[in-house]
């Protein structure tokens, strides 16, 4: 008697928000399948993508052997960013680290205007990250929205305190939002429903945070493995949004990372890959060797 696998069939199915300018667009989610569960009936229409991050500052804590890739367009985010379009990146994050008070505290107006040079000089999408300061984020993430309008980027992250204004400036200007809660499901979906009132669904995208290889990635898996499941198996609206995992800098700031680049590039990819069978829709890398692995792991070119 041959054996018959079994198949399973959901009845959720991921929004699919589409990021970067008309024309050169990319899309992400639409899978009403579990992460690479391509035996079960269903499909995922659009793979995993991968960013390349780049900050609008020299970044002096990487270690070296990271920088070195980009050592020629450290000091300039635009060509840095088009460095990483070059390399394959799927998307480029821009990582707004200079507007931090406890940095160099640039002004809104000048750090939107530094995304809309990033955004001119690529023709990938753009994701703008402000710097975690939640009140400087909500002067300057309006702003950069305002200034890249037409462009189509995703904006963030939008948490509890200030989701309302970043939401708002993303819907008067065309943009998409990262709905960023601090690993719990429960925070989740309640930030979710709040975005939700400002922007429909296929305008959000979910970052439950992410942490490296060692350091309570095991928890960050599970969070989003459930995020995945309760959308795609229980058809829950406000867990039916893509996944970002930002792991770039969470991955640098390991001490195997800043102590070899064999370690540092086998950290993050043993990290990437683990949050894609989590069903991660959106990866953020910062070497481009990493880059090149995740992607043939994941089927890519």
């Amino acid at each position: 008697m041959d054996y018959k696998a079994p198949v399973e069939a959901y009845g959720g199915k991921i929004a699919v928000v589409s990021l970067g300018k008309e024309g050169k667009s990319m899309k992400i989610g639409g899978e009403s399948i579990l992460p690479l569960h391509t035996f079960d009936q269903g499909s995922n229409p659009n793979p995993a993508k991968f960013a390349l991050e780049i900050w609008d500052m020299e970044p002096a804590p990487w270690a070296a052997w990271a920088k070195e890739p980009y050592k020629d367009v450290v000091s300039d985010p635009a060509k840095w960013a088009k460095k990483c379009q070059d390399l394959g990146a799927d998307a480029v994050l821009l990582r707004l680290r200079s507007t931090d008070p406890g940095e160099k505290d640039t002004s809104a107006d000048a750090a939107a205007a530094m995304a809309k040079k990033v955004m001119d000089a690529i023709d990938i999408p753009l994701i703008v990250c402000g710097c975690g300061d939640d009140k400087k984020d909500t002067e300057v993430l309006p702003k950069v929205a305002a200034a890249c309008k037409g462009g189509n980027i995703l904006i963030g992250p939008a948490a509890k305190e200030n989701y309302e204004a970043i939401a708002k400036a993303a819907l008067e200007n065309g943009h998409s939002v990262i709905a960023q809660s601090p690993l719990d499901i429960n925070l989740l979906k309640e930030l979710n429903i709040k975005v939700c009132k400002i922007l429909p669904t296929d305008k959000v995208v979910i970052d439950p945070m992410s942490s490296a290889l060692g350091y309570g990635m095991e928890y960050s898996f599970t969070i989003m493995e459930r995020v995945k499941q309760i959308g795609v198996i229980h058809k829950d609206a406000m867990t039916s949004m893509p996944i970002i995992a930002d792991l770039a800098e969470e991955c640098g700031k390991t001490k195997e990372a800043k102590e070899s680049k064999e370690q540092g590039i086998l950290w993050e990819g043993v990290t990437a890959v683990s949050l894609l069978l989590a069903g991660a829709n959106l990866l953020v890398l910062r070497s481009p060797e990493t880059l090149k692995t995740v992607k043939e792991v994941a089927g890519g070119k």
